[in-house]
């Protein structure tokens, strides 16, 4: 008997671990070649751990030969790692650190979870990886979800000491909080601190506080973060007022960066990251913060942990809402507190066998069926085009369903079926925006094919690129995809030698107004993202020119 369950255990395992392999491969590493980096902050990143890898710098973020202070190294030394193991600089390989890290925290979750709350571990792990900002972030070349998996396991880490006073988790603790720190800066620690303090101070425990200041962890941390910032300061004087004043003080407290959003902008964020598990993460919410009062009055890591989950989902969101500066990533390390708090809801209904309500089952079927709809249909709009009558027919009888699937699963098996019944979905529509979505989003919004027709037009050597009234995505897009820097007219960056010029469709009237005297010849574009180049000879060349 003892045997049979030791191997019902093992199986168990060996099934978990497949599907965790098998989602975390599909979500977060198919497809990472088929978009190429998109915005200003992919292409800026993956440039700067190129040149610093040139370099044989690891101390010094570097983009165009000059110091970017910015960010903390953690996501630059990932990527060199990355650009090394693959045999070269490449956007997905840009990509591949946060894409590994992402299902690293994926398979913590589910250690942890079976440690503390067997049970529910795949839920955890895969409810978490099926959220939308999840998947988002965990195939970006950015530095949120470095902070992120570090901060998740600090958090998770924290708890398990504080349930069952083994101060190992608690030295991991400060690990991977100083790894957070090195990923992002401070907002780690300080976010860290501020969830431990307030649920030491619903708990009525004020001591609980003060055991978490252990020297030999707070040794730790500074052991794995002091390095770093000494050298990179002894390296760049400037660095604490760059580091530290503007790019966390000033960013948070004013819009010197053009961030600025609404108070209530994190509200709409949040329920879209959570998709498609919304409405059951905001249903396990809600319980848990009516028995906060009696979780609070139960013995430590009996019942608290939903108390501590909600406050490390809701207190992030409460403090960047309080920013000058908002980006959708700054909340991404909340998150994983919801998924898990959801997973903790489900494993206690299971028990108590109770079934979700027909109205909560059909709002979570219709999300999900939005959800492949959504994604069956955006590359038409994002194309601009009219919805085929064939198209129209595949949506709605794909949507109508699911609804109905979803809905009658529910209500038959209840919440036990609710993982894998949402996974199908999940998988569904991320298939659709692979095959369909990914290559239009690389059309419209990435630098990779403006190179590539850039290349086209000049049928030679490419010169000295510069840009004029364009995002900021291309510039920087092109500076990796080209490998060199891109003058800015707008930052009167005007090349006195031939060059040529990317710039908004169009504006050849305004580029001779600002190059009196000078050639400017437009030899191609690209339409898709509304560009036009334009050759433009230098000072002496277009003076010489009748």
């Amino acid at each position: 008997m003892k045997q049979n369950r030791i191997l019902e255990e093992r199986t168990r395992r060996s099934t978990d671990l497949l599907a965790l392999i098998a989602f975390c491969g599909f979500l977060f590493f198919a497809g990472l070649q088929v978009i190429g980096l998109v915005g200003a902050d992919e292409p800026r990143y993956a440039q700067i751990a190129r040149e610093m890898l040139q370099r044989g710098d690891w101390v010094t973020p570097v983009l165009n030969g000059q110091p970017w202070l910015e960010k903390p190294p953690l996501y630059y030394w990932a990527t060199m790692l990355a650009y090394k193991a693959s045999g070269g600089v490449s956007d997905w390989a840009a990509r591949l650190p946060s894409a590994v890290l992402c299902s690293l925290m994926i398979f913590f979750i589910y250690v942890w979870a079976r440690h503390f709350r067997r049970g529910m571990q795949l839920d955890a792990a895969l409810i978490t990886a099926a959220s939308a900002i999840v998947i988002g972030f965990g195939r970006s070349a950015s530095t949120d979800m470095p902070l992120t998996a570090m901060f998740t396991a600090a958090m998770l880490c924290w708890y398990g000491w504080h349930s069952n006073q083994n101060r190992g988790w608690l030295l991991a603790f400060y690990l991977f909080t100083g790894l957070g720190t090195l990923a992002k800066g401070p907002v780690a620690v300080f976010l860290a601190g501020l969830i431990i303090v307030v649920f030491a101070v619903l708990r009525r425990d004020g001591r609980l506080i003060l055991r978490t200041l252990w020297p030999a962890g707070i040794v730790l941390y500074l052991a794995v973060t002091l390095p770093w910032f000494i050298a990179v300061q002894r390296a760049n004087p400037e660095f604490f007022r760059t580091f530290f004043l503007q790019h966390n003080v000033e960013r948070f407290s004013t819009n010197l960066y053009h961030h600025a959003q609404p108070f209530w902008y994190y509200l709409p964020v949040v329920l879209l990251a959570l998709v498609p598990w919304t409405v059951f993460v905001i249903v396990a919410l809600a319980d848990a913060i009516r028995d906060w009062r009696f979780s609070m009055q139960q013995p430590a890591g009996v019942e608290d942990l939903r108390t501590y989950l909600t406050v490390w989902f809701l207190l992030p969101i409460a403090f960047f809402s309080l920013s000058q500066s908002k980006l959708p990533g700054y909340i991404l390390p909340a998150i994983p507190a919801g998924t898990i708090l959801l997973a903790n809801f489900v494993w206690r209904r299971e028990q108590e066998a109770e079934k979700p309500s027909a109205w909560l089952g059909m709002l979570h079927a219709l999300l999900s069926a939005a959800m492949m709809v959504a994604a069956l249909i955006v590359p038409f709009k994002l194309l601009k085009l009219v919805l085929p009558r064939n198209v129209i027919i595949v949506a709605a009888a794909l949507g109508v369903t699911a609804i109905v699937a979803l809905w009658f699963s529910m209500r038959l098996q209840g919440y036990r079926v609710l993982r894998f019944i949402t996974l199908v979905p999940v998988v569904i529509a991320f298939a659709l925006l692979l095959r369909g979505t990914a290559p239009i989003v690389n059309l419209l919004q990435s630098a990779r094919p403006v190179e590539a027709a850039i290349h086209q037009s000049v049928l030679g050597q490419i010169p000295s690129i510069a840009v004029y009234d364009v995002p900021p995505s291309v510039r920087y897009g092109l500076g990796f995809y080209l490998n060199q820097p891109i003058a800015s007219y707008e930052n009167n960056e005007v090349p006195p030698f031939d060059h040529l010029v990317v710039a908004a469709s169009g504006v050849q009237k305004e580029l001779e107004y600002r190059l009196p005297g000078r050639s400017v010849t437009r030899v191609g574009g690209f339409a898709p993202q509304h560009l036009d180049f334009y050759v433009v000879l230098g000072k002496a060349s277009g003076q010489a020119k009748p």
